[in-house]
Order: structure tokens, then C-alpha cells, then sequence
């Protein structure tokens, strides 16, 4: 059951990655130069209210050090790179490795 879960958010993240590779892909040849939107700028753009509540929560409830370090790193990264990773990582939790068979497989 949980690895269902975990395809089916891999499935999610993975659309989002190629949606936003799409909209990057466009505005690249619009402009005839390489555009690669950072996820902050597409979280503002789609919710700015989550965004910055989501800000004053790791600030106010985890550490303000994690916000400055990693997370503010994550998100000046492309959007669609971050989705993919995030797609590949929950792809990876939720893998089923198929058994070995054949004569010398271990039962």
C-alpha cells in the first residue's frame, strides 16, 4: 500500500518536473536564450501566501539555519530539476525489486 503511495507522488512530482521543463522550454525560445526558472520564483508566482507562511514556519518552529542553508539553496535551484530529483528519490522508496529465480536463486 505505502509503495503505491509513493509511485503515485513520483507520478505527481514527475508531471510537475515535465510542466515546468515545458514552461522553461518555451520562454527559452521565446527568448532565444537559455531560461531556467528557479522554484522560488514559481512558488511566488503560483502562491505567495504558502510560500511565506511556509518561510515563517521552518524560521519560527524548526531553525532558522536550515531556512538560510538548505532550503534557500533548494530553492534557487530550476523548478523542474528539483521536481525530477524529488521524483526520482520517491520513485526509489517506493521500488519493488523483482525476486531472483532460476537455479541458483537464494529462497
Amino acid at each position: 500500500m505505502f509503495r503505491f503511495v509513493f509511485r503515485l507522488a513520483a507520478m505527481v512530482a514527475l508531471s510537475i518536473s515535465v510542466i515546468m521543463a515545458v514552461l522553461d522550454a518555451t520562454r527559452s525560445v521565446a527568448a532565444s536564450a537559455l531560461v531556467m526558472t528557479p522554484l522560488n520564483t514559481s512558488w511566488l508566482a503560483v502562491s505567495p501566501d504558502t510560500r511565506s507562511a511556509f518561510e515563517s514556519f521552518v524560521r519560527d518552529k524548526v531553525n532558522p539555519l536550515l531556512w538560510d542553508g538548505a532550503i534557500a539553496w533548494v530553492l534557487s535551484q530550476p523548478g523542474f530539476a528539483v521536481f525530477a530529483m524529488l521524483a526520482f528519490i520517491l520513485y526509489a522508496i517506493g521500488y519493488r525489486r523483482q525476486r531472483p529465480s532460476g537455479r541458483f536463486a537464494a529462497t
